[in-house]
């Protein structure tokens, strides 16, 4: 997508050194726009831990480059181990997010192949990661092109009038290599000439909505409005939604979906307002060893700081973190919640618009 008017990924192999892999440094966002080197596997834990990188999409890109480095670190004695043992520590860095796992796995069962000689391996390995990030763009392009036909239904009964899509946290081009998944249908849409306003939850605690999927709407010249996370109710009620709209990071085979913390109440309020609530996503983020997505998704915890303490930029330009809260008061801080499939209107998906159930999904997958 655009940043000031230029094209970018999320993560590309360095111009000139392809040893390197670069990111934009998301934590920076939406004040500064900041490229980061990424050059060993330690690099990339680090920026997928600390959320350099984020997004299911985007992590799972960033695990197979990060596997990609990892097969230039691994000497050819005991090449396959170690390129597994890096696996096991980009694995270990986020629980909740299934392209994170899937990427890595999808890597090892394509280098780790009896017979073949570590240069051989390493040239796999880049071809194999640059075949993931390709695949998220071209998967999430087909999404958004799923998904405007659903936004077009919607602005025929309007008749021209403004359609109006509530989303949360950031699931746009920010989270995945390009495109997006939530706001993909959003950008064609756009592109396509049609009316709409997107509301922006804030998503706290780190305010991906304000700092991401603000910055990346104003940049790609969509109309918007960020709105407080306890407002989409509200809303709703007074018929100024006509759907919303939400990534996840993983989806299990009866179709619950996790996605961002506060995801759940959003999609509750859209259920007793008659509102379309949608789940967009790669099918690379299903996980159909999971058939309860309540009890079995694992919930990723993150650190209280994250509750107490904000970001943000001062009348005078400053960037600084502020504490939000009395110096003794604990916080907890769970970083995605799960939507039950009874919920969820439609899931999209690359491959169509479908049912948020088993068989809907079994036809499409089994």
């Amino acid at each position: 997508m655009l940043v000031n008017g230029k094209h970018y990924r999320t993560i590309w192999l360095k111009e000139g050194n392809d040893s390197i892999v670069s990111i934009i440094d998301q934590t920076k966002l939406p004040h500064l726009f900041e490229i980061i080197d990424l050059k060993s596997v330690e690099d990339v834990r680090k920026a997928i831990k600390d959320m350099w990188v984020r997004g299911a999409g985007l992590i799972g890109a960033t695990a197979g480059y990060g596997m990609y480095l990892a097969a230039l670190e691994a000497d050819g004695g005991d090449f396959d181990a170690q390129f597994i043992k890096s696996g096991e520590i980009l694995t270990a860095t986020r629980p909740t997010a299934k392209n994170l796992s899937w990427a890595v796995e999808r890597m090892i069962k394509k280098v780790c192949v009896a017979g073949i000689c570590a240069d051989e391996k390493r040239k796999i390995a880049k071809e194999e990661a640059q075949a993931i990030a390709d695949e998220d763009a071209e998967f999430c392009r087909r999404i958004g092109e799923n998904g405007l036909e659903i936004i077009k239904r919607i602005a025929e009964k309007k008749n021209g009038e403004v359609v109006n899509i509530l989303t949360h946290c950031n699931a746009g081009w920010l989270a995945f290599t390009d495109y997006g998944s939530a706001l993909s249908p959003v950008y064609a849409a756009k592109n396509a000439g049609i009316n709409l306003h997107v509301w922006v939850d804030e998503t706290r605690p780190r305010n991906q909505g304000a700092s991401l999927t603000a910055w990346e709407l104003g940049q790609q010249g969509v109309s918007h409005h960020l709105i407080a996370d306890n407002s989409g109710g509200h809303l709703m009620q007074h018929g100024l939604v006509d759907m919303a709209i939400v990534g996840a990071d993983r989806v299990s085979a009866n179709g619950d979906a996790a996605n961002k913390i506060g995801t759940y109440l959003k999609a509750l309020a859209a259920k007793d307002n008659n509102v379309p609530f949608y789940v967009a996503f790669p099918s690379s983020t299903f996980d159909f060893e999971i058939f309860d997505g309540v009890k079995e998704i694992p919930i990723e915890e993150r650190g209280a700081e994250e509750v107490r303490i904000m970001s943000g930029k001062t009348a005078d330009g400053t960037i600084c973190e502020v504490q939000i809260c009395p110096d003794s008061t604990p916080a907890k801080n769970w970083g995605f919640d799960v939507t039950p499939a009874r919920l969820i209107t439609k899931l999209i998906t690359e491959r169509g618009v479908f049912g948020a159930n088993r068989e809907a999904i079994f036809n499409l997958y089994g």
